[in-house]
């Protein structure tokens, strides 16, 4: 049994439900990311947030992006989307094309897939050797450790929703003229490598949950459910981030 295994497919929130704890999510969160620019509150810029979307293909994460930045203003995040490295990212470190990107004290970015790549997709698709894929879980948790240790704020989220309603998806999109963009012929080939993601994944859970940034995984198969556990729980870490934050800054002796 895999930790993708306990999540609750089934969970679902009504409309009326949803609407109201969206709207709350989202105010907590504007007034979290006007604190941690230093726009509002008496101490200043806090640190910097990086918000980390993984997940199944088709999975709702560009849905629940929308949902975390809607009410920001554009000035105050960056979103990045991430697909496979260019011919000069390859000449680089993996980690290399993420590094400029990750917000300094103050700011904010969203990576719609990241460095994980490198434990899922360059793994199954055998773009990386064993030895590169392998030796990549130790690289990203340091790196990640020291990202948080120097103020950034790192939170980490799977969607995760079933082969049936992937599938389901995947129909929807290539008979929709203004959203068949979204779907080519490589997502139907990793359909049929399903279970190799599946072992990928639980791969990296095991490997790459740490105390400074733990995996979230939530189910996508409901979006309601999916975009407000999302909001919810990225506001809980925020507020633990802050928490931590100013622990290290707090002068000793």
């Amino acid at each position: 049994m895999g930790r993708l295994d306990d999540i609750d497919l089934d969970a679902k929130l009504g409309s009326d439900e949803y609407e109201k704890r969206l709207a709350a999510a989202q105010e907590r969160f504007v007034e979290l990311r006007l604190t941690l620019g230093g726009q509002i509150g008496d101490d200043g810029i806090g640190p910097g947030l990086l918000v980390v979307i993984e997940g199944a293909d088709a999975g709702g994460k560009g849905g629940a992006i929308r949902r975390i930045v809607e009410r920001l203003d554009p000035r105050h995040f960056d979103v990045y989307s991430y697909a496979k490295p260019d011919d000069r990212e390859k000449r680089h470190h993996f980690l290399w094309r993420f590094w400029s990107k990750v917000p300094g004290l103050g700011g904010m970015c969203v990576f719609d897939r990241s460095w994980y790549g490198r434990l899922l997709v360059e793994r199954v698709e055998k773009f990386a050797t064993i030895e590169q894929w392998t030796r990549a879980y130790n690289e990203i948790v340091e790196f990640e450790r020291s990202l948080v240790l120097e103020g950034v704020i790192l939170v980490k989220f799977y969607l995760h929703v079933s082969a049936d309603e992937q599938l389901r998806r995947f129909e929807s999109r290539r008979d929709d003229p203004l959203r068949k963009w979204k779907l080519n012929d490589e997502d139907w080939r990793n359909r049929d490598k399903w279970d190799q993601y599946i072992e990928a994944a639980e791969d990296m859970f095991e490997r790459t949950d740490h105390q400074l940034a733990p995996w979230d995984i939530v189910s996508g198969e409901n979006k309601k459910w999916a975009r407000v556990t999302i909001l919810e729980t990225l506001n809980q870490r925020i507020e633990d981030g802050i928490t931590r934050w100013e622990m290290l800054n707090t002068p000793t002796g």
